[in-house]
């Protein structure tokens, strides 16, 4: 599942047994994977800055939940050629994002933790504000050139009285440069070719015998060249349309027939640039992650796989890939990043609200095991950490559920810190 539930318990004694009876409880029962969660000692502040902050990391959150998920899907528009290799390249810190939030470490060289509460979150808002401007503005640009040239293949793909002509006809389909004759295209639907043969001659006068030529069909009908004298134009349209007969408005221009070629190759070109097809997933490095510093007993932390390289280093790496592909990779992985910090500090401002001071707590990440298990893990954590608030728990006891040695209580209930992760980014 890429479902994540955080949460947090005070660090005394009484919770840490707890923190460890749920683990046992919940391994045994196969309910989810638990990990550590480390969050560094922050300045705590005043309580009414705790307040301000709780609100806006909830808005925060929000937006950088939204940004990533915007950016994920440019992924999959861009690659639309290979929609099978998008997961493959939404990273974070070049490792897959499950790896990521399991093995999260606080980056204290982007996010110094002496500084400020306020001050790191005003860094995170205004990096993430930054990333969605420029998404907006590079997005915008590929969206009107996919635009154009889908307007432009519509007029290539459509039926003979809509679709461009600029690549049916040719210059010997044409009388060119005669004061007196010209050549007109005529549609005519499929039942009517052989009136069309037998009578077109005769539909006006000074009509070029056997100057008609069938040069496409489709499914409906076909174009046919007629060719009369310039004088009789009107007249024959008429005759024409008398008969089911279409003359479609075509003035052969050589050189804009050249330019509409070379345009929709050009946009082709400036559309496949943004994704080449070579390009691969994000090199792994062979550096390895910090071992975790914790206060409490481990919970089975499993080793840290390799990290990749910076963003940075990829996005000089990267080039195999077109600049806006790369530039999605390099971005979504430093939204993705900074999301993550945000949760952390949002873990952070609510334990301290809820449990006070001195800072003393431990965060918790857990991954249920199956959707369906989502409830009765509820139930247990509601029920280890009844204790946090035993008014508001014991209003809300179900005593129709037991297990062993435990009180389950309703799944909507939240004694400890909760925070929901989701990423499913794709769904």
């Amino acid at each position: 599942m890429s479902e994540f539930w955080l949460i947090s318990a005070p660090g005394d004694k009484e919770n840490l047994q707890a923190l460890e009876r749920m683990n046992t409880v919940t391994s045994k029962s196969n309910l989810s994977y638990n990990t550590k969660f480390a969050i560094p000692d922050f300045k705590v502040g005043t309580l009414d800055s705790l307040v301000g902050l709780s609100d806006e990391l909830g808005k925060l959150d929000t937006f950088a939940e939204s940004l990533i998920k915007r950016m994920a899907q440019s992924v999959v528009e861009v690659m639309e050629d290979s929609k099978g290799k998008v997961q493959e390249n939404l990273l974070a810190n070049g490792v897959d994002l499950t790896s990521f939030v399991t093995h999260f470490e606080w980056d204290m060289a982007k996010y110094p933790a002496k500084q400020p509460l306020v001050n790191v979150v005003d860094t995170l808002a205004k990096q993430l504000a930054q990333i969605e401007s420029d998404l907006k503005s590079r997005t915008a640009a590929y969206s009107a050139l996919k635009a154009t040239l889908e307007n432009l293949e519509k007029k290539s793909t459509g039926n003979l009285f809509t679709r461009t002509l600029s690549d049916i006809v040719s210059k010997e389909d044409f009388v060119l440069g005669s004061e007196y004759l010209v050549t007109l295209l005529v549609i005519v639907p499929k039942p009517s070719y052989a009136q069309w043969r037998k009578t077109y001659e005769s539909l006006s006068d000074m009509v070029v015998p056997r100057s008609t030529k069938l040069i496409a069909e489709d499914n409906e009908g076909g174009l046919f060249t007629v060719t009369l004298f310039r004088k009789v134009i009107d007249d024959f349209k008429i005759k024409a349309k008398e008969n089911k007969f279409t003359v479609r408005e075509f003035f052969y221009d050589e050189k804009e027939i050249k330019r509409e070629r070379e345009e929709m190759t050009r946009l082709l070109s400036d559309k496949k640039q943004q994704y080449q097809t070579s390009c691969v997933a994000l090199k792994k490095g062979s550096s390895t992650f910090r071992d975790h510093k914790v206060k409490v007993t481990p919970l089975g932390n499993p080793d840290r796989p390799a990290a990749g390289q910076t963003d940075r280093e990829r996005e000089s790496e990267g080039e195999g890939e077109g600049p806006l592909l790369r530039w999605l990779k390099v971005n979504f992985s430093e939204a993705f990043v900074a999301w993550i910090h945000i949760k952390a500090l949002r873990v952070f401002v609510e334990s301290v609200l809820r449990y006070g001071l001195p800072v003393n707590f431990q965060a918790v990440l857990l991954q249920p095991h199956k959707k369906s298990a989502t409830k009765r893990l509820r139930e247990v954590l509601n029920s280890v950490f009844r204790h946090l608030d035993e008014v508001a728990a014991a209003s809300l006891l179900d005593a129709s559920v037991e297990i062993p040695g435990l009180q389950l209580s309703n799944q909507d209930y939240f004694p400890y810190v909760y925070f929901h992760l989701d990423l499913g980014l794709l769904d």
